[in-house]
This record gives C-alpha cells, sequence and structure tokens, in this order.
C-alpha cells in the first residue's frame, strides 16, 4: 500500500519503548507520538540518553515496541511477522549510519547494488541504477573503489545512494554527519538536502549539530524519551 497525496506517510501512535535491565526499567519512550509526511526532511535533536536512536530504531521496525503502534504508508509495521517487517523495511526504507558500515570487500558499485539484489532486481538492472545513483552523488568516478581506498566523505556518499537506491518512501540517518569533519559534514548535508528535494524521500535524521538541526526543513526536539517541540520550518511536501 502506499500513500495518496494527503495521507502521512509515517504515524506513530502512543509508542513506548522499555529497557529492563535486572530489576530496573528505564522507560526510552515516553508514549511518543509523531507524524511524518512524505517529502519531509525532519531533524531529531536532544541531549544524549533522550532517546533520538531508540525512536529510530523503533519507528524503522529494527526494534520492538512496548506499547503503541507505527503505521507506515497505512501499515502497521508491528503488527507483522518478522519476515513481513524485513521485507516491507526493504521495499520502503533506507538507513544511513555515522559509521557507514559498508562491506569491506566490496567496491562503491556492488555496496550501493546490494538492496536491489536482496529484493529480487536482476543483477544488471541492479548494476545500472547503483552506477546511476553513484553518479547522482558524486561518485561516478569512484564505483570501482573499496570502502578503504575511499575519503570518510566519499564512504558517506556511497552509504547515502544505497539508501536512496531503491527508491525508498523514508531514509533513516542516525548522526550522518559524525565521524566526519566540518567541510565534509556540510558536502554530506547539501547532498541529503538536494537528494531530498530531488528524488521525493522524507528523511528523518538524529543529529547533535544545531546548524544540521536548524536548516532542516522540520526540527523535533527530544527530552527524557518525549517529544518537547515540534518546529516546521519549512511546508511540507504533500
Amino acid at each position: 500500500m502506499t500513500t495518496t497525496a494527503n495521507e502521512p506517510l509515517l504515524v506513530a501512535e502512543s509508542v513506548t519503548k522499555v529497557y529492563r535491565t535486572g530489576q530496573q526499567e528505564v522507560v526510552a519512550l515516553d508514549e511518543l507520538n509523531l507524524t511524518v509526511w512524505r517529502g519531509e526532511l525532519v531533524a531529531v535533536m536532544g541531549p544524549s540518553g533522550s532517546g533520538k536512536t531508540t525512536l529510530l530504531n523503533c519507528l524503522s521496525g529494527l526494534d520492538d515496541i512496548d506499547g503503541g503502534r507505527v503505521l507506515v504508508e497505512g501499515r502497521d509495521l508491528f503488527a507483522m511477522s518478522d519476515h513481513e517487517r524485513t521485507a516491507h523495511r526493504a521495499r520502503s526504507m533506507g538507513f544511513v549510519f555515522q559509521s557507514f558500515n559498508l562491506i569491506p570487500v566490496l567496491d562503491a558499485a556492488e555496496n550501493v547494488e546490494l538492496p536491489l539484489l536482496l529484493v529480487g532486481v536482476p543483477a544488471r538492472e541492479a548494476r545500472e541504477r547503483a552506477v546511476a545513483m553513484l553518479d547522482k552523488v558524486g561518485l561516478a568516478g569512484r564505483a570501482g573503489h573499496r570502502p578503504n581506498e575511499l575519503s570518510g566523505g566519499e564512504q558517506q556518499r556511497v552509504t547515502i545512494a544505497r539508501a536512496l537506491v531503491a527508491g525508498p518512501a523514508v531514509v533513516w540517518a542516525d548522526e550522518p554527519t559524525g565521524n566526519l569533519d566540518s567541510a565534509m559534514a556540510a558536502q554530506v548535508m547539501d547532498l541529503l538536502r538536494r537528494l531530498n528535494e530531488d528524488e521525493g524521500q522524507a528523511i528523518v535524521l538524529v543529529t547533535h549539530d544545531d546548524g544540521i538541526g536548524h536548516s532542516a526543513g522540520r526540527l523535533v526536539t527530544m527530552r527524557d524519551g518525549r517529544l518537547i517541540r515540534d518546529e516546521i520550518r519549512a511546508p511540507a511536501m504533500r
């Protein structure tokens, strides 16, 4: 199922996540509500321990939740079986990690085409789409290079290409500039903003960088597992 123009892409309703260690319980998400619209660029900020990464992990279905529900493109993520949820993630979501998470023995094109191969795209088509996406992120000439032959900024651009190559509805980015210097971080954010505008995917990113947070179309601030502020800085694409 896909969303229509006036339907939200993602709806989180009273989402609760509790971590239990022995006799201790830590409420990481406290009946949190959030709606994300198609095409939005949403930055999530807050102090360490406020629940930002937990939010991304729960809304993407990487982690289970203890209460509430998450609807992605109208489907209840946690009403699915593990297999259905994994398949839904592969079709509808992309991920950008701080640590890149590229496979070291694969070159850039092979890393980018991997999500396509996993959902059954024929090898030739997957390679063509991977090379085209690398071109969009400015790495057309680096397709045959392995991660250890690329700079940190280039590796993160490969990660972004991999996240976007399957045309997901939403991309989750956890501190995507955290391992980059300020110049590289600015380039990566410019790229994410441009791709968000050109490709139309929603991007939800966690950041500690005030400049990045305040340059997003929407800034969500968390504290103690709750949303304490939600500022729209540009109209959502609906």
